[in-house]
């Protein structure tokens, strides 16, 4: 079994973004591209990030990514994210996408990524993220 799938998966950590797969965002097979599915990781890390970080990030790592199984479209998706570690200004954070597809009915697990965001100020240069209370 890979690491990444569970006997009874739940989705981990906050949910951070919901997305319908429409057909523009399929590849030459008509499965939905995951280019687009990353970049919609990155939309919803990002979000979270910059809440604990108490304003702009950058991306500056992606670890771990695998696709589980392929996206039809028409599936609702849904981004979870969960801080894994919060340094003096890194947020590393887990990102889920999980689907639910109109045609089967199925709950399942489509992806996970570790991203990882710096803070960083107005000028583009790193910052501490604010202590958390």
């Amino acid at each position: 079994m890979n690491e990444l799938e569970q006997d009874d998966p739940i989705p981990q950590g906050d949910l951070a973004l919901q997305i319908t797969a429409l057909p523009r965002e399929t590849n030459g097979f008509g499965d939905i591209f995951g280019g687009w599915l990353v970049s919609q990781m990155d939309l919803a890390g990002t979000a979270m990030a910059s809440r604990i970080a108490g304003g702009r990030v950058a991306t500056v790592a992606i670890d771990r990514m695998a696709f589980l199984v392929p996206v039809a479209v028409g599936a609702q998706l849904t981004f979870y994210t969960q801080s894994l570690e919060i340094g003096r200004s890194s947020i590393k954070m887990l990102v889920e996408v999980w689907s639910d597809d109109p045609l089967s009915s199925e709950w399942r697990k489509v992806t996970e990524a570790v991203f990882v965001f710096v803070a960083i100020d107005g000028a583009g240069r790193t910052r501490p993220v604010p202590a958390r209370k």
